[in-house]
């Protein structure tokens, strides 16, 4: 199996894995108390083999001032796509502005477009209780994900056996930026992408072709990405006719 290049984009610096031991964690009080980055990511590595999961590769960023941890695991199952692979995405904060989550992903070889269709906290806030807690919720958030990873395999080919006319095409783009996924300066580029694509795995006309020209341009900040990449599933869910 083809193994990507985990990329994290722009928005924040990568860091080798053993960087995240040496950030500091602010002390806690008594309403809070922050996961340490490197406990957080531990715990999730230490809960996917219970799932049949393996890790394939992974990245790391930190960034305002390391306050802020953002992650990428690829994992495989045994039985994945040739062409794509699931992907989880790790966030946490010791500035109180993100409760540590999970997303569930996917990252296409040939270009490392990344694409998160669901996500869940494992925790609503840092609570006082959260290291106790923590390999309990980051089981069940995991369990709550693969659902979604054995879901995208279907998906993805209802994508890939549903052609698009030009008026397809169009309609979708100009509901792609209704949606928050793309904004107005991004459309000649989603259509150029459509008309011209730049890798020859997306020239078939379908679902799946504009839906990785789609998130060719959307490339940038990954805290930026789920909430665009989960609205492009959703148009592209309704458009197909499948349940999200």
């Amino acid at each position: 199996m083809p193994v990507c290049n985990l990329c994290l984009h722009c928005g924040a610096a990568q860091v080798p894995r053993a960087a995240l031991a040496a950030v500091p964690t602010p002390a806690a009080t008594e309403t809070w108390r922050p996961i340490p980055h490197e406990e957080y990511v531990r715990q999730v590595e230490w809960e996917l083999p219970r799932y049949g999961l393996d890790i394939v590769a992974e990245a790391h960023a930190l960034t305002h001032d390391s306050s802020r941890y953002f992650g990428l695991i690829q994992v495989q199952n045994g039985c994945n796509s040739p062409d794509y692979s699931w992907v989880l995405g790790l966030r946490n904060s010791h500035d109180k502005t993100l409760t540590a989550g999970l997303v569930a992903g996917s990252q296409v070889f040939v270009c490392d477009n990344l694409a998160f269709s669901g996500e869940v906290s494992v925790s609503r806030k840092h609570t006082v209780n959260i290291l106790e807690d923590l390999p309990g919720l980051v089981g069940g958030a995991l369990g709550r994900l693969l659902l979604m990873f054995k879901s995208q395999d279907q998906r993805v080919e209802r994508y890939r056996a549903t052609r698009l006319s030009e008026p397809d095409v169009h309609d979708l783009t100009i509901r792609a930026l209704d949606s928050g996924v793309v904004c107005a300066s991004k459309i000649p580029e989603v259509l150029k992408e459509w008309r011209e694509p730049r890798y020859r795995e997306f020239e078939p006309r379908t679902v799946w072709s504009w839906f990785n020209g789609v998130t060719e341009t959307a490339k940038g900040a990954l805290h930026l990405l789920p909430r665009r990449t989960q609205a492009l599933y959703r148009l592209c869910d309704d458009f197909v006719g499948v349940a999200a």
